[in-house]
Order: C-alpha cells, then sequence, then structure tokens
C-alpha cells in the first residue's frame, strides 16, 4: 500500500489543497445548471477544467481534486451515457488533473522547495448524485449494501486511473463512510480521506458528533487523513478540536467560503468569510490540521492565502 499523503508529510509540516472546483468553473463561465454539475464540464469544455487545476498549482496547490465529484455511472446513465463511456469519462477527469500537474512541474524552478503535487480523484456521496442537497442531510434510505454497490464501481474505476489517492469528501453520515473505508480493502494499493460535511461545530451533517466519526476509522490503514469540507469556516475551529483527541490520523480542513447552498433554488446566500481565508488557515493549522484548502465559493487566490500565511510559519 502506498501512501503518498504520508510519504508528502514526511517531507514537509503542510499539505495545500486545491478551493473549488465547480464554482470556480461557474466564475469563468461555465453553466452547470446540471444534476452532472462540475462533471458536465468533462462533455462541454475539458480545457476549461484543465486550466482550473493548472490555477491551483501555480496559487500553491500541493494537491488537484478532480472533477469526479458528480461523475457516477447512475448519474451518467440518466444523460444516456452507458458504462463504457461513463467509465471513459471518469478516466478523463484524472488524466486532465495529471496533465496540468505535469504541465506545471515541468516549469517549477528547482529551488523553490516545493513537491511534486499529488492528484487525488474525489468520490463523492451517495447523496451527490440525487442531487437534491442530500449530502448536506444524510439519513439515507438505501442500505450499507445498496451505498457499496454504489460506489464500487466508480472506485474500481478511479483505482486505475492514474491517481495517486481517493479523495472521499462532503460525506455526510458515518455509516456511508464506514463503507467507504471498508470498500477500500477491495483496492490494497488504494489510500484515501475521508471527509464529512458537518452542520455546526460539533457534528457531522447527520447529527453524528464528529469527534465518533473520527476514532471510528482509526482502524482503517487505508485511510490516509480525515477531516471535514464544504463547512462554514466558523466551525472548523471547534471540529479540529473534537477530532484532534480521537485519532492520530492527519486532520483536513477545505470549508467553503461560509455562505449557503440552497439546493431546491441552487443558489448561494449570506456572507462569505473568504477574506481572511488564509488568517484563518494559519489558525487550523495551529488546532492540528495537516492539510488545508477550501471548498464550495473559494478559489486560486484563496489556496494562496492559505501558502502565504500558513507556510512561512511552518
Amino acid at each position: 500500500m502506498q501512501d503518498p499523503i504520508g510519504n508528502f508529510l514526511a517531507r514537509r509540516p503542510l499539505v495545500v489543497l486545491d478551493g473549488a472546483m465547480a464554482t470556480e468553473l461557474e466564475r469563468r463561465g461555465a453553466d452547470l445548471d446540471d444534476p452532472l454539475w462540475s462533471a458536465k464540464c468533462l462533455l462541454e469544455s475539458p480545457d476549461l477544467i484543465r486550466g482550473v487545476h493548472l490555477d491551483y498549482f501555480r496559487a500553491g496547490a500541493d494537491v488537484a481534486t478532480t472533477v469526479t465529484y458528480q461523475a457516477t455511472f447512475a448519474g451518467f446513465a440518466q444523460r444516456g451515457i452507458d458504462g463504457a463511456a461513463a467509465a471513459a469519462l471518469m478516466r478523463e477527469a484524472v488524466a486532465l488533473a495529471v496533465a496540468a500537474r505535469d504541465e506545471f512541474w515541468a516549469a517549477e524552478p528547482a529551488d523553490t522547495g516545493r513537491l511534486r503535487p499529488l492528484v487525488a480523484a474525489s468520490v463523492g456521496p451517495y447523496g451527490a448524485m440525487l442531487a437534491d442537497g442530500s449530502e448536506y442531510r444524510g439519513h439515507y434510505a438505501l442500505g450499507d449494501g445498496g451505498l457499496a454497490d454504489f460506489h464500487r464501481p466508480r472506485m474500481r474505476v478511479l483505482a486505475a486511473s492514474g491517481a495517486d489517492l481517493l479523495a472521499c469528501e462532503t460525506i455526510p453520515c458515518l455509516r456511508e463512510a464506514v463503507v467507504l473505508a471498508e470498500l477500500l480493502g477491495e483496492f490494497p494499493s488504494l489510500t484515501a480521506w475521508i471527509s464529512f460535511s458537518c452542520a455546526d461545530g460539533e457534528r457531522n451533517c447527520q447529527g453524528e458528533d464528529i469527534g465518533s466519526c473520527a476514532a471510528a476509522l482509526r482502524k482503517y490503514p487505508q485511510v490516509a487523513a480525515v477531516g471535514v469540507n464544504c463547512t462554514p469556516p466558523q466551525y472548523i475551529t471547534s471540529l479540529l478540536q473534537k477530532m484532534r483527541g480521537e485519532t492520530r490520523k492527519p486532520l483536513l480542513v477545505y470549508p467553503n467560503s461560509g455562505e449557503r447552498y440552497d439546493a431546491s433554488a441552487k443558489q448561494w446566500s449570506g456572507e462569505s468569510s473568504a477574506m481572511q481565508f488564509g488568517e484563518c488557515a494559519s489558525d487550523w493549522y495551529e488546532q492540528g490540521a495537516r492539510l488545508i484548502g477550501g471548498c464550495c465559493r473559494t478559489g486560486p487566490q484563496d489556496i494562496h492565502a492559505v501558502r502565504q500565511c500558513v507556510r512561512p510559519r511552518v
């Protein structure tokens, strides 16, 4: 089993993650009003995806997260795309991130001290495929076997795609996280991070204690890091405090901008706290986070701020 995160942290004290993909694609003109969300760009504008990945690397990201969050066999089938074509699109998503990484790395001066960046293949929750906001509620009607059957085919494709690891993200409940952790055993060379969406400073979106969630994943050696994402920044410090005493795994955080998403109206509301993103990241590092980035409504400027504010201190 290879552990790219562990190997990276053995040489550097912090892994800078990238920021939002979908909302950054929208900012650059993509129309993502579609159940496929960012995966729609695999069909329509793959060069735009590659450009966003490249800009995150230039901003300071050590990891690119692929646009496979919403790319599922079930979701593609609803658009009339068969299994073989869906798998090819998933592999293309990884290839775009790898190509951007390789282009960046070929131009990076050798004396910057940076390590060669990683590519993490995104595995979104079952609720993301439903496209109704379920990734922020949990309480699925589908049982454990059904969840495993849903996730397994995509994980099989991504495990052989050339990605360095998986990013199992925006997971609303412990049950789905355990299903994913168990499935990793079917791909023994693979590691993944597991990241929960959270309702407040103590609980995941289904209402379970985040410290207990971190503790429950301790026994899975292929879970390389555990943490939270797509959660308002004001909750991150408290969530880190709850998790850090429950696991020895590296902790990761990549919150959203602080705005709220209305899944029915498909609109964002509230105020952004992204202007202070870098300063907040310094505190998150002090609270134990070792992988830090951004989620929805953050962009390359926020990742640059994370690198500038945290790297000088470590």
